[in-house]
């Protein structure tokens, strides 16, 4: 029973070499055009996200207010190329990898924790 059908798509298939090129190219388009709205829909927009942010940390400088990978907010005191020195607190510093910068918080837009 599932032998015939086989035997009627390849008598099928084999009767012309044009058709079997536009078959697979009729195939192959529905993946190029999932593969172009995926670039587009979400690779791209992540690609430009993370050179924002790489701008955005590459431009830290002193007295930036920051928020770190860990969620800790504070005032950046040292810039070296590598590393941030952060005050947590007065008299309280550490020293974190300027990759672990999460955000750099702009003071015009910044409300207070009260609000």
């Amino acid at each position: 029973m599932f032998i015939t059908p086989a035997f009627a798509q390849a008598a099928q298939s084999g009767s012309g070499a044009a058709g079997g090129t536009a078959g697979i190219i009729a195939n192959i388009l529905p993946l190029v055009l999932i593969f172009v709205v995926f670039y587009f829909l979400l690779i791209r927009p992540q690609q430009t996200k993370m050179k924002s942010h790489k701008a955005k940390i590459d431009a830290v400088k002193k007295n930036d207010q920051v928020v770190t990978g860990g969620g800790l907010v504070g005032k950046v005191v040292r810039v070296d190329d590598l590393y941030v020195d952060i005050e947590l607190a007065p008299g309280m510093k550490v020293k974190a990898v300027k990759a672990t910068i999460a955000d750099v918080i702009d003071p015009t837009t910044a409300k207070p924790a009260n609000d």
